[in-house]
């Protein structure tokens, strides 16, 4: 924009000079266009070389308005009838500060839009007196052009406060949109965890399964686990729920404590947990399972001494478009297996057979 309109002020240097209006000869015009649009390339030197990005206003914005009005100025003194009519460049120009500049720095602008008119006038009566006439045109011009640029700077205090209140109005969004985005997430944890071990709950936990499962490869392997608690029941019945729930907790936090970063484990319904192993073998699965049975065996609850307790694991493998719900199916066969055969045990399902 400013290139186009400094275009626009050369274009309009010329019609002056080429309409006779302009008191200045062609060559003089001429020059004074060469260095207009020197000046020019000098901003653009800024802008290219990263110079201007040491200044506070990396736009050069005031320093672009400054000089702007001095060759404004410049052009107004070398016209006579014409003067009054292009006083509308002096808005021109400074209508570029109105979103940049503070208000009391556009403000200074303007009056100095006004000290360079004013001056060029005090200049020309001071060296050749005015007709009467021509004196009554010159305070005519002058209270036009001080009474636009009171108001310009009015309007440009305006839209700075107006856009001080949109930027407001965005923080404040921004912050509700943030306490927005929380909110969902402590609702998106609460709807996939369950509330009393801090693990995934079985909606979510098949949720993940089916995307592993869609994202496995040929050649690689998941494994799958439904993990029993043994005597649970009878562990509620005898200490209280409130045991029965510490001893839901301490699974918890031992199989986390077994299990890698990106294992998926969740509470399957009851004292029944499920487990998901991605990319493994069958040894380093199993292996995993008796790690964890160990664990939770070696562990003992305050009050609940003389209850010894364990787990019973039913263990399968997931390949590429295998069906999720039958490798459940397989997990709980064999974990079936292993409650009968006196639980506190893995078996496994490896797919076609058992072992």
């Amino acid at each position: 924009m400013a290139l186009g309109t400094y275009a626009l002020l050369l274009t309009i240097t010329w019609l002056t000079v080429l309409g006779d209006f302009y008191l200045g000869s062609r060559g003089y015009a001429l020059l004074v266009s060469l260095l207009v649009i020197a000046s020019q390339l000098l901003f653009l030197i800024c802008f290219l070389s990263g110079f201007n990005l040491r200044f506070r206003d990396p736009s050069l914005t005031l320093a672009q308005v400054l000089v702007a009005l001095l060759w404004h100025t410049l052009f107004l003194a070398n016209l006579d009838e014409a003067r009054g009519a292009l006083l509308v460049i002096y808005v021109i120009i400074l209508l570029f500060g109105v979103s940049q500049l503070t208000p009391r720095v556009f403000a200074r602008c303007a009056a100095f839009a006004f000290f360079c008119f004013a001056a060029l006038n005090l200049y020309e009566a001071y060296w050749q007196p005015l007709p009467g006439d021509r004196q009554g045109q010159v305070l005519l011009q002058l209270c036009v052009l001080l009474l636009v640029l009171i108001w310009l700077s009015l309007f440009a205090g305006y839209v700075q406060a107006m856009r001080t209140r949109m930027r407001q109005r965005s923080v404040a969004l921004q912050a509700h949109q943030d306490t927005l985005r929380g909110m969902m997430r402590q609702l998106e944890d609460l709807v996939a965890t369950d509330e009393l071990t801090g693990l995934f709950n079985r909606r979510h936990f098949l949720r993940l399964a089916k995307r592993e499962l869609a994202s496995l490869r040929p050649g690689r392997e998941h494994g799958l686990a439904l993990i029993d608690l043994d005597y649970f029941k009878r562990i509620n019945d005898r200490f209280g729920h409130a045991t029965g729930d510490r001893v839901l907790q301490l699974f918890a936090k031992v199989a986390k404590t077994c299990l890698r970063d990106g294992d998926i484990l969740a509470r399957y319904g009851g004292e029944e947990f499920v487990l998901l192993l991605p990319n493994t073998d069958t040894l380093q699965f199993s292996a995993c399972c008796e790690r964890l049975r160990e664990a939770y065996a070696a562990t003992r609850i305050e009050g609940l001494e003389s209850e010894r307790i364990s787990l019973s694991v039913g263990m399968t493998m997931l390949q590429m478009k295998d069906d999720l719900d039958d490798a459940l199916q397989r997990a709980d066969q064999a974990l079936y297996r292993a409650k009968h055969a006196g639980r506190d045990r893995c078996e496994a399902s490896w797919g076609g057979g058992d072992a």
